[in-house]
């Protein structure tokens, strides 16, 4: 059981999807995609959900079982986590070009969406902000716990001042190829202290570790050194469609600080939340506020088709 990619029961156990299909990014890399929700019905409107480093589209199970009741919900594994193959390629530009290739391989031509990333799939989305298909599609944005920049410096996993020993013992822990091996006891605590507030429930705990420790080492590795060294301020910049912002005031990897200053750069900033008490994994540990917040942005400014039809 401990090699279970994700769990089977409850509240965080992926809903299946309406259609699977395979996106295919500019590189040839080969992307698995969801949609799930009402497909036949063409004024739904339509949410995008990008997952962040070492997790896949089951970390979204909970936004998705609500928000396909009446929304199109298109979830996709970024390259080398859960069903989408390695790749020999992990840099900014590809989160961009995936995320391009995902819109095009499922919206029609002008078709909006909102689009929601966390962590990484944030950067996905900083990352593309300026390119044509991104512009096309996007209506409005959701950034939860994420960063454009500094996220090994400003990391506080390592529990002392900051400064050069501080960024150099996290770039170790971040960065290392080590196997995380099957979920145990040990394993579930470090992943709570690292990433989850200290109410997170044993069920949210659990769901978090069955999908993280199914990445691949490889791929954590590829990604890390790639997380290490990103900038993607001028992406936060180009981001000009309404876009809304939440954190965990307790989120060890990406901190308080990245989140205050996306609201700062961000051309049209609609709001921010900070969580009082939780940590990184903001959809697992919030579901309910996060999918609020989706709602939001769509009920605002995504809800226009039968009046525009």
């Amino acid at each position: 059981m401990s090699r279970l990619t994700h769990v089977e029961h409850g509240a965080y156990a992926p809903p299946a999807p309406a259609r699977e299909l395979t996106a295919v990014s500019t590189d040839g890399a080969r992307l698995h995609v969801e949609v799930h929700g009402p497909e036949d019905n063409p004024a739904a409107p339509v949410v995008v959900l990008a997952h962040g480093w070492t997790c896949s589209t089951a970390f979204w199970a909970a936004q998705i079982r609500d928000l396909a009741a009446d929304h199109r919900v298109i979830a996709y594994d970024q390259r080398g986590h859960g069903r989408s193959p390695a790749s020999e390629t992990y840099t900014a530009d590809a989160l961009a070009d995936d995320l391009e290739a995902v819109l095009a391989a499922t919206l029609a031509p002008g078709e909006k969406a909102v689009l929601v990333g966390h962590s990484m799939g944030g950067m996905t989305l900083m990352a593309a902000s300026a390119r044509p298909r991104f512009r096309e599609h996007a209506v409005a944005a959701l950034l939860c716990s994420t960063g454009s920049s500094r996220l090994v410096a400003e990391s506080r996993v390592v529990p002392i001042p900051a400064g050069w020993l501080r960024t150099q013992v996290t770039k170790r822990i971040l960065g290392s190829a080590a196997p995380l091996g099957p979920v145990t006891p040990l394993a579930r605590r470090i992943l709570k202290y690292a990433t989850m507030g200290a109410g997170s429930s044993p069920g949210m705990v659990e769901a978090c570790a069955r999908i993280v420790h199914a990445c691949p080492r490889r791929v954590r590795y590829a990604w890390s050194k790639v997380l290490d060294l990103l900038d993607l301020d001028h992406g936060v910049r180009a981001l000009t469609v309404p876009t809304a912002v939440v954190v965990g005031t307790a989120d060890r990897l990406t901190p308080v600080v990245h989140a205050r200053a996306l609201v700062a750069t961000l051309p049209n900033c609609v709001g921010v939340t900070e969580l009082t008490g939780l940590g990184h994994m903001t959809p697992v540990e919030a579901p309910e506020l996060v999918t609020a917040r989706i709602r939001e942005l769509v009920s605002t400014y995504a809800e226009i088709k039968e009046g525009s039809a």
